[in-house]
C-alpha cells in the first residue's frame, strides 16, 4: 500500500525533511532512485536530454561500485547526485549504527549533502544521527510517488498518477531500476512532453 500524493500529516510529523519546494514558478523536481544501472539509467539520461531537463539521482553505493561508467554519465549530464545508502537499507528494520555506517559507505562515493532513505522509511533517531554526523544534510522525500515500482500498476495508470498530482514545486519519484522499467519507459517521455508543453522547467534539487 502506498499513496501517490503525500498527505500533509506526514509533512507535519517530519518537518525537517524536504517534501516539496515552495515556488510559484512552473518548476518540477524529477528524482530517480536505485541506480545507476546500465539497463535503465542511459534511457533516463537520453529522455531528460531531449528536454534539457536536469534531475536528481539518488544512487545506491553498490550500484556505483558495479557500474562506475554509468554513474559518471549521470554526472557528465549535469545532474545532481544523492545518497541512497550502500545496500538500499530499510531504516525501520535497521539498527541506527548499521544504518549510519551504510550511509557513510555510500557517502565515500557520492560526496553529497542530499540523502533519500530507501522506501521512505527512516526513524526519527536516524534522522537525528544523520543531521549530527553531517551538518547541512538535506533529507529528501517527495510529494508525488509515481508507483513505477508496482508491477501490478499499468503504465497508463502510472502516467495518469503523475500528471494528475504534479504541480509547481513537486518532487516526483521515479526509479531507474529493472523492476520499474516497463512503466518508466512508457511514462517518462510522455510526462516530460506534457509538462514541457505546459511550460514547466525541470531542475535539480
Amino acid at each position: 500500500m502506498y499513496l501517490v500524493k503525500t498527505p500533509f500529516v506526514l509533512r507535519w510529523i517530519y518537518p525537517s525533511l524536504v517534501w516539496r519546494k515552495k515556488t510559484e514558478s512552473k518548476v518540477i523536481y524529477l528524482t530517480f532512485d536505485d541506480g545507476p544501472i546500465p539497463e535503465v539509467t542511459p534511457f533516463v539520461l537520453e529522455a531528460l536530454e531531449k528536454y534539457q531537463a536536469k534531475a536528481t539521482f539518488f544512487c545506491i553505493g553498490d550500484n556505483i561500485r558495479k557500474h562506475p561508467e554509468v554513474f559518471q554519465a549521470v554526472i557528465d549530464g549535469g545532474h545532481l547526485i544523492g545518497n541512497h545508502t550502500f545496500n538500499h537499507l530499510r531504516g525501520w528494520d535497521t539498527d541506527d549504527d548499521v544504518y549510519l555506517e551504510n550511509f557513510q559507505r555510500c557517502q565515500e562515493l557520492v560526496q553529497t549533502n542530499y540523502f533519500r532513505p530507501p522506501y521512505g522509511r527512516i526513524k526519527k533517531s536516524q534522522v537525528s544521527k544523520l543531521q549530527e554526523e553531517q551538518p547541512g544534510i538535506k533529507i529528501i522525500m517527495w510529494d508525488v510517488l509515481s508507483g513505477d515500482f508496482d508491477v501490478n500498476l499499468s503504465p497508463e495508470k502510472c502516467l495518469k498518477n503523475v500528471l494528475k498530482h504534479a504541480c509547481p514545486g513537486s518532487i516526483i519519484v521515479f526509479h531507474d531500476s529493472i523492476k520499474a522499467f516497463e512503466r518508466l519507459e512508457y511514462v517518462l517521455p510522455r510526462a516530460l512532453a506534457v509538462w514541457h508543453k505546459l511550460g514547466y522547467r525541470f531542475e535539480t534539487l
